[in-house]
């Protein structure tokens, strides 16, 4: 297992961590899977055996009862590990009951550390943007939580370019604690996080977790092209992220998983995490499982490394569309990109040479 740095942090986290939006199994989570106590605690000793040393939940996850299942699984082993959890989404009925306010943060803090059975969360994330209530209040909620001991670090998840620069630009300004990562979608099926949140992530110095880097199972080679998904799927049962915009290009990416899988005698899921870990920026996957199949060998994309050949055909066949102003910018400013500008563009001007070499 590899360790990265977290951001600017001097927080080391495994390059796989593993999440629970699988526990519990209530409300629209039931869709997502049914784990229990028993099984969460066996997924957690393959993962700690196996390296992983960060755990991720929510308290949106369940209603809550995937931080109990999480609390209760790692119950004497809170030391040798760190729980990330999160916080935005509507936890009771009130006028309150969701949002990033001062009031709503502080008591869904507390009411996580119950859950989880812990004293203390070690990254604590807003779950997502809230237009409503100002970042300086939401980060000076998070320093009172630092500074009561309640919480380590802080991130963002599901924020814009624009939302993630303002929210490191308000904490440095008025001094208050900065997010030392974000937690975003990222995958061969959507990679619109080039455009803005890993050049961000990048030339700021900001940590990024990729949460469900299958596309929730679309990257798993069930779901192709004339064959009819598992009955038991996340797609069949309702599940309606990710947003897939473009199915035929995603069987196209699929077809060139399934493809480089069977040249490398793996499964699929295996070559595109292999993929995502990879990528400039990305500090972390979150993976998520509903049976130990699954996670292992979800977990055997840890040594699995990609020819510089199989990197292109993937990136290939999923590029991004250049919207403007980055078009612009690939034919007018590619002698003067930076580190994080070469984010998006090296894939797009390697994906432009290939096109000539075909032409």
């Amino acid at each position: 297992m590899q360790y990265r740095q977290l951001g600017r942090s001097g927080l080391r986290i495994s390059a796989l961590n593993f999440g629970s939006v699988t526990f519990g199994g209530t409300g629209n989570f039931a869709k997502t899977g049914n784990v229990d106590v028993t099984e969460a605690r066996r997924m957690i000793d393959i993962c700690i055996d196996h390296g992983v040393n960060m755990f991720d939940t929510a308290d949106a996850y369940s209603g809550g009862l995937a931080e109990e299942i999480t609390g209760a699984a790692l119950k004497d082993r809170s030391q040798e590990v760190l729980v990330t959890s999160k916080a935005r989404f509507r936890t009771d009925d009130g006028p309150n009951g969701e949002g990033l306010s001062r009031y709503h943060l502080i008591a869904a803090c507390e009411a996580s550390l119950k859950r989880l059975g812990r004293d203390h969360i070690d990254l604590y994330y807003l779950h997502e943007w809230d237009g409503l209530t100002p970042l300086e209040e939401s980060l000076a909620a998070l320093e009172t939580l630092r500074q009561q001991g309640k919480i380590r670090y802080a991130g963002i998840s599901n924020f814009s370019g624009w939302q993630a620069m303002k929210a490191l630009s308000v904490a440095e300004r008025d001094r208050l604690i900065a997010p030392v990562s974000q937690q975003i979608y990222y995958t061969l099926e959507a990679r619109d996080a080039e455009y803005e949140l890993l050049p961000l992530a990048v030339d700021q110095g900001l940590g990024v977790q990729v949460w469900s880097p299958l596309a929730c199972g679309l990257l798993s080679g069930k779901y192709r092209r004339g064959v009819t998904p598992p009955e038991d799927s996340r797609r069949i049962e309702g599940w309606d992220e990710p947003h897939v915009r473009n199915i035929e290009k995603l069987y196209d990416t699929v077809e060139v998983l399934v493809e480089i899988a069977e040249a490398r005698d793996c499964s699929p899921a295996r070559v595109a995490l292999a993929w995502t870990m990879n990528r400039p920026g990305v500090t972390s996957l979150v993976l998520g499982a509903r049976k130990e199949t699954q996670l292992l060998d979800n977990l055997a994309a840890a040594t699995l490394h990609l020819k510089q050949e199989e990197v292109q055909r993937l990136e290939d066949v999923s590029a991004l569309e250049m919207i403007y102003p980055h078009w612009h910018q690939k034919s007018t400013a590619a002698a003067r990109f930076s580190a994080a500008d070469r984010v998006l563009y090296d894939p797009a001007l390697r994906y432009d040479k290939a096109l000539a070499k075909r032409k």
